[in-house]
């Protein structure tokens, strides 16, 4: 039943068929291996998880205090962990960036997994994002995470999660292991590792991926940028160097085409590959893609080296492209996953979640100054809820800029199964697209309002009510509501 751990990877499949259509089910799965389902085993299925000690109370979420771990799962061995879900809430809108997954076999004192919550399930910048793929699906705009990437150990594992963001308050971490208990493993079998790299900004030559020594299969990537200035970041090329080669004997054409992608990219998803988040070609702009090696593992036998170019063009504010394939400076991170035998750390310590996160000014709106027409505001824990009678309600925010300079604006705004259409404005001038603040749940999401050049001093942000949406459920009294929880400065000059 063990002969191949690799092989439990595609198993998962079955447990997360219903986002795919038959024919991709069909294409990933066959048969014998649903077959498999039907075989008595002499394991254990076991879990451990953040409910509520009270059998019938609902504090089912553990709290995090900032520069804190908690300690998911202590799990004594053999065993095969099958399954990790989480979900979290914080009023920092980069979050998933400021916590740290790490998770420790057989007893190391040195973590074989450490990564950002959010890169670690596959999606970089701290972005909330949703796709669906095969070992990693992600919903509920980025809050809900699964991860089946099948996770032997021998002897012993432990999962924890740091929190280390600083002055945010704490965050409420719900979660699930899921996890097999087994009567014996392979001699020889490979034990899970990702690990995090980082260049902010990206230095001259090659970024490396990974530079381990061992036997085992490299399974996949999660390659994330914040381009600094406007242009095509991907024109660099992936290069795998195995068992020592000075030549890589697996040499790509380009970042697009390493995810499967072509002429550039787009947001979609897929089993193994994807760009779950594309903002554009612009300064500012965020860009997270994964690639899963689960049907071309890339085989080592005594050491590996991933390393990908970081070229790519530039354009001028005003359009004009002065370069095609030149190096760049934007910040770009990566997260590799790979089974191997030993088991292997990374001598350097990932950086602290302050050089992690860009220079975000964060804005809690509950701390700002506010007017609201009419005053039908209620200060929140989400912070401040605008609930006007009436379509054309308005409520503005004052914020002051430290330093003159182009700046990227986003808006955490949060809609509701009451909510209704807002028009935002920036110091008097509308700004894009009427924003429909209609869903059935409740939702915290990120908007980009736009790249500004702000002057030192005062400026405001204004959401005025345009009506009811088409998306306002008939049978709901219309309340024409929105919530405002943060906005969010990032000087460009300072990337």
């Amino acid at each position: 039943m063990y002969k191949s751990i690799l092989k439990l990877a595609v198993v998962c499949c079955f447990f997360i068929y219903p986002f795919f259509t038959d024919a991709q089910v069909n294409s990933l799965t066959d048969q014998s291996i649903l077959d498999k389902l039907m075989i008595p085993s002499n394991g254990q299925s076991k879990r451990v998880s953040s409910t509520d000690s009270n059998f019938d109370g609902n504090g089912d979420s553990k709290l995090i205090m900032s520069g804190e771990t908690l300690v998911l799962a202590d799990l004594e061995g053999p065993g095969i962990i099958k399954h990790i879900w989480n979900t979290s809430a914080s009023l920092n809108p980069y979050f998933a960036r400021a916590m740290v997954v790490r998770i420790y076999w057989d007893n190391s004192e040195k973590p074989s997994v450490e990564v950002p919550l959010g890169d670690f399930f596959g999606v970089g910048q701290a972005a909330g994002k949703d796709f669906q793929s095969l070992p990693v699906n992600v919903s509920s705009h980025g809050r809900s995470r699964n991860c089946f990437w099948s996770m032997p150990f021998k002897k012993h594992a432990k999962i924890t999660v740091s929190n280390e963001q600083d002055g945010f308050g704490p965050a409420y971490f719900y979660y699930y292991v899921d996890w097999e208990k087994v009567v014996a493993l392979p001699k020889d079998v490979l034990y899970f590792h990702a690990r995090y790299n980082q260049q902010s900004p990206a230095k001259p030559g090659d970024h490396e991926v990974l530079n381990t020594s061992g036997r085992g299969n490299y399974i996949g990537t999660v390659y994330s940028a914040l381009q600094v200035v406007n242009g095509w970041f991907g024109e660099g090329d992936d290069r795998f160097y195995i068992d020592g080669e000075n030549t890589p004997s697996l040499q790509g054409t380009g970042t697009e085409d390493y995810f499967g992608d072509s002429w550039g990219f787009r947001e979609f998803f897929g089993a193994f590959n994807g760009v779950p988040l594309y903002e554009g070609p612009l300064a500012g702009d965020r860009v997270s893609a994964y690639r899963w090696h689960i049907m071309d593992p890339i085989r080592f036998q005594k050491s590996l080296k991933f390393t990908m170019e970081h070229k790519g063009s530039f354009v001028d504010e005003n359009g004009k492209k002065l370069s095609n394939s030149n190096e760049r400076a934007d910040w770009i991170s990566s997260v590799a996953f790979w089974y191997q035998t030993p088991i292997a750390f990374s001598e350097a310590t990932i950086p602290p979640a302050a050089e992690r996160i860009p220079p975000y000014q964060v804005m809690l709106a509950a701390n700002l100054k506010y007017k609201a027409a009419p005053d039908k505001t209620q200060k929140e824990t989400a912070g401040i809820n605008f609930v006007p009678e009436q379509a054309d309600g308005e409520i503005e925010f004052e914020f002051e800029v430290k330093e003159a300079g182009r700046y990227k604006f986003s808006a955490v705004l949060i809609d509701n199964i009451f909510g209704s259409t807002y028009q935002p404005f920036v110091d008097n001038q509308a700004i894009g697209p009427v924003l429909d603040m209609v869903s059935k749940g409740g939702d915290w999401r990120e908007f980009n309002i736009g790249v500004f050049r702000f002057e030192k001093g005062t400026h405001k942000f204004k959401l005025q009510g345009k009506g009811a949406s088409l998306n306002s459920p008939p049978s709901v009294p219309q309340k024409y509501s929105v919530g405002i929880s943060s906005l969010s400065l990032l000087r460009l000059e300072d990337l």
